[in-house]
């Protein structure tokens, strides 16, 4: 069994001392970035042992596989497991600060407009700058989403640019070849018969019945030829979830690229590295299960092998019924308390904006 296999049972293995210990080698650990030596946590915690006592119930915990001893270092540094302790166990998220409430209602009312990707950016953008590690977003999860209106636009006398307005204020937009031109009448004939037989249906089920709810349109025969470009490419106009990769809106990688965990030129290259993955990255972040709570995966818990050094703390947004998420990547080594705190402010934040 590995250690995060034991995950809901972290911590019961270990005496309060080992937690008194282990919480103090935690924050010694995310407040310097270096490793925790047994005479630093004796002076810096009032744990009513010697140094002595310190270093042999560190040696304890390392054993259990809480701590990670570097060759090059007398002191020791949380593993995934270790966080997975404070964090389960140990945190106490406070409210967030008067300023950091202050900086994040501007930067998002700076977006100016209630259009859920503007917001969402603005939102992501604060993130990063006021918890220093890297905002990450994605827009609504659309497989369920409500059609509210579609809008079809000539843009050349070969190309139709098709306006998917989701229910919430979700906008898509879709480019649709044709091989023959439309005149400008009938497409607004065509977009009045679409939206008469699609509006508020579900994507899913407008992709599944396209073809029956377009049959007998009333339309003359070059509308005709357009509808039944819609009937034949009804599954890939309307499966906007391949879509979703390219609403993955990152912060400034910059704050990240400051912090020590950076500074070797290998580390900041697979931080870039990270950054480019954006495929990658969107389907990590949208596919997460939230329950309505926080998520915070620790390291070797991501699922994807790039993020094996990272955390992932995340919430939903909601946007009428659909649910985005939002959040930030970062170090195993990040102020958890603080981090946590912020994430679940800006969601909440970002859905009474997106309600108001």
């Amino acid at each position: 069994m590995t250690p995060l296999d034991r995950r809901d049972t972290v911590g019961t293995d270990l005496s309060d001392r080992e937690r008194q210990v282990l919480e103090a080698v935690v924050r010694t650990y995310v407040d310097t970035a270096e490793p925790a030596g047994s005479r630093t946590v004796s002076r810096v915690y009032d744990l009513g042992v010697s140094a002595a006592t310190v270093r042999n119930t560190m040696s304890d915990l390392e054993e259990k596989g809480y701590l990670f001893h570097p060759h090059t270092s007398a002191g020791r540094i949380p593993t995934d497991l270790a966080y997975r302790f404070f964090v389960d166990r140990l945190m106490e998220p406070l409210a967030p600060s008067p300023k950091d409430r202050a900086d994040l209602e501007r930067e998002l009312e700076g977006a100016g407009t209630s259009a859920v990707e503007r917001l969402v950016l603005h939102a992501t953008r604060a993130l990063s700058l006021i918890s220093n590690e890297l905002g990450v977003a994605v827009a609504p999860a659309l497989e369920e989403a409500v059609l509210e209106k579609l809008e079809l636009i000539k843009v050349s006398t070969s190309k139709v640019l098709l306006v998917a307005t989701i229910r919430g204020g979700v906008v898509r937009t879709v480019y649709v070849d044709l091989p023959v031109e439309v005149p400008s009448e009938t497409l607004v004939v065509v977009t009045v018969a679409l939206n008469e037989r699609l509006a508020g249906l579900q994507l899913s089920e407008i992709r599944r019945t396209l073809p029956d709810r377009l049959r007998d349109s009333v339309v003359d025969e070059r509308g005709a030829d357009l509808v039944n470009i819609f009937v034949q490419s009804s599954a890939e106009l309307f499966d906007l979830r391949s879509l979703d990769a390219s609403q993955l809106h990152l912060g400034p990688a910059s704050v990240l690229a400051s912090q020590p965990e950076f500074e070797s030129g290998q580390q900041l290259k697979h931080l870039i590295s990270l950054t480019e993955e954006r495929d990658l990255l969107a389907r990590t972040v949208g596919s997460r299960e939230h329950a309505g709570n926080l998520r915070i995966t620790i390291g070797s818990e991501n699922d994807a092998s790039m993020l094996a050094d990272f955390t992932l703390v995340t919430a939903e947004y909601r946007v009428g019924d659909l649910k985005g998420v939002i959040g930030v990547i970062g170090p195993t080594r990040m102020p958890y308390e603080k981090v946590v705190t912020i994430v679940d402010y800006t969601s909440s934040l970002v859905t009474r904006m997106l309600a108001g």
